[in-house]
């Protein structure tokens, strides 16, 4: 068979296969999956997506939403890379298919869309793992997709997470990352308030990319922009809707924490620490470690110290099981707490001991000045 012929027989496939599709069906397979990836029903959400593959064998759509759901796995601890090879390999898959489609249409949005989504995705991980050359890389490869795919089709909102993403970060991160700067000296600088502007409407108005887009902003709102207060709205509607997903729990807590919403934190950990000690999928003995030490931290608001005592002594243990790469900031601040709790309970031994044990550790923000002035002085209220 000639070159082609090869080509118009995998055209009048690819129409055939569309033709076919009852995209009725397709659409509502794909919103579902959406809602269970999300609430982290793994099982059930590959089930979706499979049937999406099922329906529309040539489209890439499925087998990314596919690669979401090993994301989400991911996510769950993002310590544990066992799952990074095959989101890579899946995603590498998904940019295979795209590539393969554009061949014979450049100007398939889908196609586009998923590629750039794709590789962003591969940024994201690597990002994650420290690997910021390849991330940044990704990034790079990325953005002319993504720019393309807005041409395309300007009224898609879903292409707006990937140029809002861009361009907040590309404006963020080498003012909060300095070190970060001589690997983004090749890709166009971004523009911040843009890039909130289209992560809004792309959280508001996206068909696929809401949700996505929604726990980005809300990211971008807690860790940068500090405004918890919008963090915190966005927080509860996702945890209202995906009640579930312990990213989500543990942000709304977070949120009541930078907030200074004691009360309302202390229900928000108390349910997650019964969550970790049930087993409910997600809620691992990382999620657990924060949850104790902030309701350890609550509980010495209210002057009761036991009680703050044996949440900073679990926090602690938890650390020494989780802490791979030195003592962590939970660890460091659980110590110095359980020092100063010492002291007004007039264990002042004990409470020496503590800070000099704060002081062998890897300074955490200001821990060393707080351990050096306790042993100074005792801790007092």
């Amino acid at each position: 068979m000639s070159a082609v012929r090869a080509v118009l027989l995998a055209v009048l496939i690819a129409a055939s296969c569309r033709a076919q599709v009852d995209e009725v069906r397709y659409e509502s397979a794909a919103q579902r999956g959406i809602q269970r990836v999300y609430n982290l029903e793994f099982g059930e959400a590959e089930q979706e997506f499979r049937s999406m593959i099922a329906m529309a064998p040539q489209r890439p759509a499925g087998h990314f939403m596919l690669a979401m759901v090993t994301w989400w796995r991911i996510l769950i601890d993002i310590d544990d890379d066992r799952y990074d090879d095959q989101f890579l390999e899946d995603l590498d898959h998904v940019v295979a298919m795209c590539d393969s489609i554009l061949d014979i249409d450049e100007q398939d949005v889908g196609a586009v869309f998923f590629k750039g989504g794709a590789i962003g995705f591969q940024g994201r991980l690597r990002f994650h793992r420290n690997d910021y050359l390849a991330a940044a890389d990704a990034g790079r490869r990325a953005l002319p997709l993504v720019q393309i795919a807005a041409e395309l089709a300007p009224e898609n909102y879903d292409i707006l997470l990937g140029s809002g993403i861009y361009n907040y970060y590309a404006d963020v991160i080498p003012r909060e990352y300095p070190f970060l700067k001589p690997l983004l000296l090749f890709v166009p600088p971004g523009d911040r308030d843009k890039g909130i502007g289209q992560l809004t409407q792309a959280a508001e108005r996206g068909q696929y990319a809401s949700i996505e887009a929604s726990y980005f902003l809300m990211q971008v709102y807690f860790f940068y922009e500090r405004d918890y207060g919008k963090a915190l709205a966005i927080a509860r509607r996702l945890h209202e809707r995906f009640p579930n997903n312990m990213q989500f729990h543990r942000y709304l807590g977070r949120c009541y924490v930078s907030l200074a919403s004691w009360d309302s934190a202390a229900l928000v950990f108390g349910e997650i620490a019964r969550r970790t000690a049930a087993g409910q999928r997600g809620y691992t003995p990382t999620i657990e470690r924060e949850a104790v030490y902030y309701l350890g931290q609550e509980a010495f608001n209210r002057r009761e110290h036991q009680e703050a005592l044996q949440h900073f002594y679990r926090c602690d243990q938890l650390c020494r099981m989780l802490d791979r790469d030195g003592p962590s900031g939970f660890m460091v601040n659980a110590n110095l707490k359980v020092g100063a709790i010492y002291d007004l309970q007039g264990k002042r031994d004990l409470a020496i001991l503590q800070y000099r044990k704060v002081l062998e550790m890897d300074e955490y923000r200001d821990s060393h000045e707080q351990a050096e002035r306790y042993l100074t002085q005792p801790y007092k209220e």
